[in-house]
Parts: C-alpha cells; structure tokens; sequence
C-alpha cells in the first residue's frame, strides 16, 4: 500500500490542469463494459512502466460501484504478478463515462471514457490532465490499422502520442480467455 500511495497522490496532484475539458462519450452501457479490457498500449504511471499481460476487469456491484482488478506481471511474461483493486464509482450517470478510481479512500483519481466503439471492442481511458491514457481491447491483440486509428485519437485528445507505449501481451496457446477480477 505504501507503494501505492505515490501514485494516488501524483495522479491527484496531476489533476490540476488548464487543459479544455475533455469529452466522453455519450454513453456506457455498464452491463456492456464490464468483463476483461487487455491493455494495449498507455503512457503509464510508474507502477506500470514494465508490466506485461496487462489485464484491467471490472465488476458492477450493487450499489452502482465498480469493483476493478487491475493484475500484470512486472518486468517480464514471467516476472512476479501485481494484483491492485481500486473502486470505482460513476461521477455522471447520465452517460456513464466519467468515474472517480479511488485506490485509497477518500481519494479518487479522474477517469474518463473517451472512446468506446459500438461493439465495446476497444476502448480509451483518458484523464482531464493528459498525464496518463490506456487504449484497452478485449483482445490481448489489435490490428495495426486499429491501432493507429485508436493512436491518432489520442493525440487528438491533446496527448504527447511519443510517450505512448505498447504494452507487452503473450498469452499460452493465444488463449484470450485469462482470470477475470474475480479469479485475479
């Protein structure tokens, strides 16, 4: 945990920014988006600059939260695995796109669902600061054209796209199928 709290502090603190607000999408079907999102690609905190297979699921509790387990191996296909569970919950339930992740009470870093696409496929989680970003999918692997689209978003968005890094995705036997949230 003590590890940990660097991270809520600076994505906190990273918050604060003159940016124009950033837009979500119009609306997230929560039964829709929850199961397993691969992390594809992201500018990374620094608690995931080495991790591979990484794995973001979410779960829709009963009171409206989302229990989320966010899992990878460090370092390596074989390094040592790390488990974190954040909570989050929707700020706008209108449409659904715009939640607070709190990994430590009573903070809650920003999280934003800036694209979807129809088949909630892929995915992007931006922040308001442009700090961090994940371009999610439910397959462990995209197309190059997929990619480059979901890349040029990105910077759309106001990103420094040079900062985007794919992340490392091996699966045994290409397997897609991997723990949910409630197995990690």
């Amino acid at each position: 945990m003590s590890r940990l709290l660097p991270v809520i502090v600076l994505l906190l603190l990273s918050g604060c920014s003159s940016h124009p607000p950033m837009k979500t999408v119009d609306f997230v079907d929560l039964q829709r988006f929850m199961g397993d999102w691969y992390v594809i690609a992201n500018i990374p905190t620094f608690i995931e600059t080495e991790a591979h297979n990484a794995v973001e699921s979410y779960r829709l509790n009963a009171d409206g939260s989302v229990a989320t387990t966010f899992s990878f191996h460090d370092g390596s296909f074989s390094g040592p695995l790390k488990t974190y569970h954040p909570t989050g919950y929707i700020s706008n339930t209108e449409t659904n796109a715009l939640w607070g992740m709190q990994f430590i009470w009573p903070f809650k870093a920003d999280f934003r669902i800036v694209y979807l696409d129809a088949d909630y496929q892929n995915t992007i989680i931006a922040r308001q600061a442009r700090d961090y970003v994940w371009i999610m999918s439910r397959q462990p692997e995209i197309s190059e054209q997929t990619f480059l689209k979901l890349q040029q978003q990105v910077m759309e968005l106001g990103y420094d796209v040079d900062k985007l890094k794919k992340v490392p995705q091996r699966w045994p036997n290409n397997e897609v199928s991997q723990p949910s949230g409630d197995e990690a």
